[in-house]
């Protein structure tokens, strides 16, 4: 290998990213059980007060190895320890279920059935097919991802803007994708990420129809 593509590769392992979440991990069992529940939400309520564990004893007379049990959902308290620490959280004894009782939500669309819609800002004849939607999650995240077609009667150049980081993916045709100051020629394989509150749109339809994959991921007390 020469001594210049020696150093390309180099560079390139040196500007990935650490990922620190594993995609392909599998929690352990005890995440999902009622004490791993239970105890997530105690530490959560605590830290929200700003108090430590040795204060949380001393409000509630438990002592520290057993509220340590508890956080870390070794152990199942007694229905009288729950009480005592509801009254000192100041919260109510069934918010330390919630997480245990919460819902993990998914979302099915068969081919061609994507709901069709109008998004703020798009042209006439940019179709829009929103594959699927789910709300309020345990993320607290939004996604919301499209299947967006241009044909011949699609308008050219519009600009979008908002708040949230997006994911295309081109499926078939061409186009020159603008991003900020930037142009990119994407063709069908090619994919694009970046930052959504740059103004950004497809600028130039340069073979059609076109299809690709729109992803735009905002927390949830934002809208897009």
């Amino acid at each position: 290998m020469s001594k210049s593509k020696q150093q390309h590769n180099q560079s390139a392992a040196t500007a990935m990213p650490a990922f620190n979440q594993d995609p392909h991990a599998v929690r352990e069992p005890k995440e999902n059980n009622l004490e791993a529940a239970i105890g997530h939400e105690v530490r959560a309520f605590r830290k929200k007060l700003g108090i430590t564990v040795s204060d949380l004893a001393s409000a509630t007379g438990v002592s520290l190895g057993m509220l340590s049990k508890i956080e870390n959902g070794n152990i199942s308290p007694s229905l009288t320890t729950l009480q005592a620490l509801s009254r000192a959280l100041g919260v109510p004894l069934t918010a330390f279920f919630r997480r245990f009782e919460e819902a993990r939500n998914a979302v099915f669309v068969k081919a061609g059935e994507g709901v069709e819609l109008e998004r703020r800002g798009t042209r006439a004849g940019h179709q829009y097919n929103l594959l699927g939607h789910i709300g309020n999650n345990t993320s607290g995240v939004t996604v919301e991802p499209y299947l967006i077609t241009l044909t011949t009667d699609s308008d050219v150049f519009p600009t979008f803007q908002h708040a949230g980081m997006e994911f295309l993916y081109m499926l078939e045709g061409e186009v020159v994708y603008r991003h900020a100051d930037s142009r990119y020629h994407m063709r069908p394989g090619d994919s694009f990420f970046f930052d959504a509150d740059a103004p950004h749109g497809p600028e130039e339809l340069v073979k059609l129809p076109s299809r690709y994959l729109s992803i735009i991921c905002y927390p949830q007390h934002e809208k897009p």
